[in-house]
This record gives C-alpha cells, structure tokens and sequence, in this order.
C-alpha cells in the first residue's frame, strides 16, 4: 500500500536538506517532490512547477482534499499552511514503517506543525474578525477583487521502462563425419612343391620381419570466434504535448440601478490568486 508523507517548510533550505537525507537513507528520489511556494521563485533541480507560483490555491486545496478524503478539517488546516509555507516536500513510501522514518526525517529538519500553526490561524482571525466586518460595513466604498488562475505547466522525468540484456554460455551437441584410414597386417600361407634354388637355400637360416601397422583417428580441437555482435544504448527523441485544462476568472458586472454610475480603475482592486 503506497503511503503519502507531507512536509511543509518555512524555509527551502530545509526542505532540500530533508530531501537530501531522503535519498541518503534509501528513499527513492523519484518518488521525491519539492516545490517552491514563493511567488519570486523560480523552479530548479527536482522542483515540480505544477505547484509553484501563483494562481493554483484551488489545485493546493483539491489536493489535500483528495489525500485527506473525508477529513475536512486537516485538509483544510494543510491548505491553510500551504498558503504560506516557503516549500511542500512529498515523499512516496510503501509501508508505514518507512512513513515514519520519513515523518521523523522532515521533523528533524524543520518541518512546520500543521496542528499549531492552524491553532495560531483561528486565534488570529477571532482577533480580527470584528473589525473586518465593522470595516465592510460602515465605509462608503466597497471593493470586489477580481482574481485570475493562471496555468503553470513544468516536467519531470519518469520512468516508462527499459531493458536488460544478459549473456549466458550455452552447450549444444554438434557432429561431423570424417573418413579414417587402417592398415591390417594380412600373412598368407600356400603349399608348394618345387625343387630348391640357391635363393631358397641362402634363406635357409634364422630370420625376423617386422610390419608396422598404422591407423589414422580423429584430433578434435576447437576455436572459438566471434559471429555476432550485440550492442546496447539509448536514442532520445522529442515530442511535443499540448496541455489543456480551465482556469477560473471573476468578472464584475456594474448594473446602473438609478443615478449616474462611474467606474474608474482606481475603484476595482485587481490582484492575482494566490496560492
């Protein structure tokens, strides 16, 4: 089962050491993301720019909806952090015994206490609350700000497969014909009856012949030689992706009710969404 470990740093710093001694106790770096939460940042090494800049609160807040399912409320106390935090660092595990040695990692490093930060949230808003309100209340000139996302698009590298090559000695059985040549020694006897000659009686003595006889057998040597060649790489190719998705804008329409209506730049205040 793949467990999610999240770490939200003040300072990105911390957030790479954490990340650093990630990878030094075995984590896989791959299943390692930090982001760089400040708008003036720009996105280096293994940053992913889908949740940098501005313009994506609402992808940070469905985010931490979809990874807290039901519970609301952590999700929306992470949200809330995540607004000001300087980096999120997210780390991939596979058991829990490895998400703790993870969540212990980013507390040695600084990572903030969501729980406490959020309480420091709800103290704060309760303090100013009432004067908000007295302020939208009771001035003559209202503001509506008119927020746009903006869509940030960045890569990462993944692993999509590979290969291994292996080379093993194998035997298989081989055969060739071959003609052999054998000399036999043949001693053949005839009877005869003729008178004898001098020849016959200079060979009347103690005599030895001798006859070698000679074979040829099969001298089986082998040579090896190279027949193929097996060369392994890779080739890189580009392509391009088109990506497509919605952003969301507040338009104001002025509707005159009565009177003369005049609307300058100076009355709308304009900003970015932030995230």
């Amino acid at each position: 089962m793949t467990h999610t470990v999240i770490g939200l740093f003040d300072n990105k710093t911390e957030a790479r050491a954490a990340m650093e001694e990630l990878v030094e106790q075995g984590f896989i770096r791959e299943n390692i993301d930090v982001s760089d939460r400040r708008f003036d940042d720009s996105v280096t090494g293994d940053t992913t720019a889908a949740t940098t800049g501005t313009g994506v609160g609402d992808s940070i807040s469905n985010f931490f909806s979809s990874l807290f399912g039901d519970d609301e409320t952590t999700a929306q106390n992470y949200t809330n952090a995540a607004y000001e935090a300087d980096a999120i660092l997210t780390v991939q595990v596979d058991s829990e015994e490895r998400a703790r040695a993870a969540a212990e990692i980013l507390d040695r490093h600084g990572a903030i206490d969501v729980d406490s930060r959020a309480a420091q949230y709800q103290q704060n808003f309760a303090q100013t609350s009432g004067t908000t309100e007295n302020t939208a209340t009771t001035g003559d000139n209202m503001s509506i700000p008119v927020i746009e996302e903006e869509l940030q698009v960045g890569k990462r590298a993944v692993e999509r497969g590979g290969a291994r090559v292996r080379s093993r000695v194998i035997e298989k059985p081989v055969e060739e014909t071959l003609r052999l040549r054998e000399e036999h020694i043949v001693v053949n006897r005839q009877p005869v009856n003729r008178a004898v000659t001098d020849a016959d009686m200079q060979n009347l003595k103690d005599g030895d012949i001798e006859l070698t006889e000679r074979a040829e057998e099969a001298v089986v040597s082998k040579q090896a030689r190279v027949v193929e060649e097996v060369s392994v790489g890779k080739e890189v190719s580009e392509r391009e992706e088109t990506i497509r998705d919605t952003v969301r804008r507040t338009d104001v329409d002025v509707e005159e009710t009565g009177g003369v209506t005049q609307e300058t730049d100076d009355n709308i205040n304009t900003r970015k969404a932030t995230s």
